[in-house]
């Protein structure tokens, strides 16, 4: 089937099944296309919130599609691909918080919202890049346990001049991207603007002109004069910028810095879920109420 008769075949889908498709900035050009809404982390959470549809299809990563059925538990929530995994949410296991909240009794837990639905079950509050700051700069503690992002973690620390009991997680395709790729995109184009994503190391983010998420960073081109910009996140952000902002230019940081899961979803796999309603991601009970608290303070 050619890819145009398989948009076809998914939209007649969608409109039969009262179906939204969500889709996260690095996912495939042709995934962002197609779908209804295309945002970051929180924006995803928000939309699957406040949407009518019955059916979710989640382009993404699985944590992703967890809270969207932590958030909507009489909606059916779809992963066109179940081995999408995040490698910084399995740094980091619920065992690992409890022991921490022993080992720091009374501090409040953040958790970044790249977590399983289990490790956010045992945490105060969730947060995503684009807002990490406020949120812990709203916690009236000595002490904070931030989890599972150091560079993160750190980057929120220096922001708010909280004391942050950080852990030892981190993004591989965004530890990708070296200080050096920074410094050689900058000779390339010296009237560029360095953007970077708070996941990249301190290194990194210190030869930055703005550290933001990936809404962060589209809002900020969309607002801005300047019309270069060295982007330092996940390369498939590009489309999304390219998209919205025809007469400007963005030069990725490093074409490494791409994400193996966030690529697995294809047009096929869409096609296929739709029709099959297969790979539903439905957090048990118990744990998604407990959950639920930490992620309502994200959206909030």
């Amino acid at each position: 089937m050619k890819n145009n008769e398989v948009i076809s075949k998914i939209a007649e889908l969608k409109r039969e099944k009262n179906a939204i498709i969500l889709a996260h900035n690095y996912q495939l050009p042709e995934i962002q296309d197609i779908a209804d809404y295309v945002a970051d982390s929180l924006g995803l959470a928000r939309k699957a919130a406040e949407s009518d549809a019955n059916l979710i299809v989640l382009c993404g990563v699985k944590f992703m599609a967890e809270s969207a059925s932590i958030l909507c538990p009489n909606k059916t929530v779809l992963m066109p691909d179940p081995d999408a995994g995040c490698p910084m949410a399995n740094m980091i296991t619920p065992e690992d918080v409890i022991k921490l909240k022993e080992e720091h009794p009374g501090a409040p837990v953040v958790a970044y919202v790249n977590t399983s639905a289990e490790v956010k079950a045992e945490v105060d509050v969730c947060c995503t890049s684009s807002n990490a700051v406020k949120i812990v700069k709203g916690i009236n503690s000595k002490e904070i346990i931030f989890i599972p992002d150091k560079y993160l973690g750190s980057f929120v620390a220096e922001q708010t001049g909280k004391d942050l009991v950080l852990w030892n997680g981190f993004c591989p395709t965004h530890a990708r991207i070296q200080p050096e790729d920074i410094m050689a995109e900058k000779e390339k184009h010296p009237k560029a603007i360095v953007l970077v994503h708070p996941e990249c190391t301190p290194q990194v983010i210190e030869l930055a002109d703005e550290a933001l998420s990936t809404g962060g960073i589209l809002e900020y081109v969309r607002k801005s004069g300047a019309k270069e910009f060295i982007i330092g996140t996940e390369v498939g952000i590009l489309h999304q910028l390219n998209k919205q902002n025809p007469l400007k230019s963005f030069y990725p940081s490093s074409k490494l810095a791409t994400c193996p899961n966030m690529k697995k979803t294809t047009l096929p796999k869409v096609l296929s879920c739709l029709e099959n309603m297969e790979y539903v991601v439905k957090v048990p009970e118990p744990i998604r109420k407990r959950a639920l608290k930490a992620i309502e303070r994200m959206v909030g």
